[in-house]
């Protein structure tokens, strides 16, 4: 069965991880991506050129599942005209680069647009195409930082802990290009013509952060939030993980005051339900009171290791889960119902296990078409289609412009 995106020819520029996984969220929906990557030989870690443990390590590559790959180097008028080529013929284009760089190969969006104006041309910067920051380098910890993300992380005594990158790189950027591509084609069946979509790490980051309770309300009432207030901090009772007699945790996410009035039935203490989440809880710390409902819920969740809780709470309407390390969490049978663990045989017998597909169509499902290539892997196959013969391959190789 087509996927929703059958037919549509996806051109990746990125060099960082966002950026491919935005690609390959539109691959495992049916894109054909070509990733065009630097040749090996010009690489700042060169890798072992086909050895069988590239190979390896190219098939494990969740990220560069679906996806062919050409070896261009763009520093070269000849890379620059294959590239041009490519472009007369592609729906979307993705960089990751920094503002700039794209013009300095002759690839912006300017030039680009001229040769095939259909084109949807996807740029994902740290700061966006313009503004005073818009050169600067960074990274998901930055954002963060600058967005007031960080700053609403933790409690008030101590430094904010930093989290996995997945806020501004992949909540953010990624998924953020992922649905500014998708709207900009729905937009170019109307017009005809496509668009430069225009993502920044740190805007997509203030997007998601104003999305969230702690700030829906901050510009109507003038009332901004401080680290260490609002009901999911982890300070409230309700709200937190908790460390079980074997020292597993669970997590308790019982923000609604039926579900919390559950688990205090359910663990005998009736008394504790008045302590629900509460409106004014955006606004200040836990209060001594609330601070003891947690130490006590505490106590009686260190009276029973993790999966006895888990199946004495099972039948009784709370939102209360373990705390999974990563190995646990693909032998729940939840997720493999789900079909979020996939295993694929390579051409020579391995088996390689990636995650599934989280997005679920009914009738235009994605799939896993094939696993990810090695660097240049495709590289003659796409010179071949663009007219190229045998002898400008070879020539196009001794002169460093493709690998």
């Amino acid at each position: 069965m087509a996927g929703a995106l059958a037919g549509t020819t996806v051109l990746e520029l990125t060099r960082v991880s966002p950026g491919s996984f935005c690609t390959m969220v539109l691959a495992d929906m049916g894109a054909e991506v070509l990733k065009i990557e630097t040749p090996p030989g010009l690489r700042r870690t060169a890798g072992s050129g086909g050895s069988a443990q590239e190979a390896r390590r190219a098939a494990f590559s969740y990220l560069n599942r679906n996806k062919r790959s050409l070896a261009l180097n763009l520093k070269t008028p000849e890379g620059q005209t294959i590239l041009h080529k490519l472009m007369a013929q592609a729906d979307v284009l993705v960089e990751g680069f920094r503002p700039g760089v794209m013009q300095r190969l002759n690839a912006d969006y300017a030039t680009l647009r001229a040769i095939n104006p259909r084109l949807v041309y996807c740029s994902l910067s740290g700061f966006g195409q313009d503004g005073p920051y818009r050169d600067r380098p960074g990274h998901d910890l930055n954002y963060l930082a600058m967005s007031g993300v960080l700053n609403l992380i933790g409690a008030t005594d101590r430094p904010p802990p930093i989290p996995l990158n997945l806020i501004a790189d992949y909540g953010g950027a990624a998924m953020h290009g992922v649905l500014g591509i998708l709207l900009a084609l729905f937009a170019r069946y109307r017009t005809g013509t496509g668009q430069h979509v225009d993502v920044a790490y740190l805007d997509a980051t203030i997007a998601l952060l104003a999305a969230t309770p702690l700030l829906a309300n901050a510009f109507a009432d003038g009332t901004f939030p401080q680290r260490g207030h609002g009901p999911y901090t982890g300070l409230y009772a309700f709200y937190t993980t908790y460390e079980t007699q074997d020292g597993q945790r669970l997590a308790v996410g019982c923000s609604e005051p039926w579900f919390w009035d559950n688990l205090c039935q359910a663990l005998g203490r009736p008394e504790f339900a008045s302590h629900y989440r509460r409106v004014e809880h955006l606004t200040r710390a836990p209060s001594a009171a609330e601070a003891r409902v947690r130490e006590e819920v505490q106590a009686i969740f260190l009276q029973r290791p993790r999966e006895e809780w888990l199946a004495y709470l099972a039948n009784k309407n709370v939102c209360v889960s373990p705390v999974n390390t990563a190995a646990e969490v693909f032998a729940d049978p939840q997720l493999q119902q789900r079909q979020m663990r996939l295993e694929h045989r390579t051409a020579t017998g391995d088996v390689v296990t990636q995650v599934g597909i989280g997005l679920k169509l009914s009738d235009t499902p994605g799939s896993v078409r094939h696993l990810g290539p090695q660097v240049g892997q495709h590289t003659d196959e796409v010179l071949t289609a663009l007219g190229y013969n045998a002898d400008e391959r070879q020539s196009f190789r001794a002169a460093g412009v493709v690998g």
